[in-house]
């Protein structure tokens, strides 16, 4: 597609990163409503036992009203940000790359966190500079329920069971679960490292 709309994500499916990639430009969506279960504040990684979730504690408003993902603020009471870190210390320690991209990635789990969105898309800055990836995007100046053509914003939906007919890759801990499809762009970049953005050019994928 010449053009899609996503929603910025807490380190992308490779689904939507392989979108994003054979785009000619992104526009982030930023006047939704935040919903729960979905990438936004989560990704799934490669563990021992299988997919392991890595989910960003969200805090709600006090009121009970419905909030907008760009005014979504990480709990700050609990160091989900170690965590994240020590999973991923554990779960690809020993694959080809991490210890390529851990000094670049390692901020993002150290400094403070005061916006989801913020957090979001400075990450996708930060994979898409690590990758090579060169993509012109811009934001929505508003809400639209259509979109005529290039609408991916259900990319974002982590419950979204379609199945996307990615090309297999050696995962480090394959040989005890099998491949596991679409994780996180963190699993292709640890395993793949700079062959990442040929892989996802690569894809051909119905959305």
């Amino acid at each position: 597609m010449d053009h899609i709309v996503v929603h910025p994500a807490y380190f992308p499916s490779i689904a939507q990163m392989t979108a994003i990639v054979n785009a000619q430009k992104v526009t982030f969506e930023i006047h939704d409503n935040y919903q729960k279960q979905t990438y936004r504040n989560r990704a799934y990684i490669a563990h021992t036992n299988g997919r392991l979730l890595l989910n960003v504690p969200i805090k709600h408003s006090k009121n009970g009203d419905r909030q907008k993902t760009r005014e979504v603020v990480p709990e700050d009471n609990f160091p989900w940000q170690a965590q994240h870190w020590k999973s991923l210390q554990t779960a690809y320690r020993t694959s080809p790359f991490f210890e390529y991209y851990e000094d670049d990635l390692a901020p993002l789990f150290n400094d403070r966190v005061d916006n989801l969105l913020d957090h979001n898309i400075k990450i996708f800055d930060l994979l898409c500079e690590l990758m090579g990836v060169e993509v012109a995007y811009n934001y929505t100046s508003e809400y639209q329920m259509q979109i005529e053509s290039g609408d991916l914003r259900h990319l974002i939906v982590a419950k979204n069971t379609k199945e996307y007919n990615l090309s297999p890759y050696t995962q480090v801990l394959e040989a005890q679960h099998g491949f596991l499809s679409n994780l996180s762009i963190l699993d292709l970049l640890f395993n793949e490292g700079p062959n990442s953005l040929q892989y996802l050019e690569g894809q051909s994928l119905e959305f």
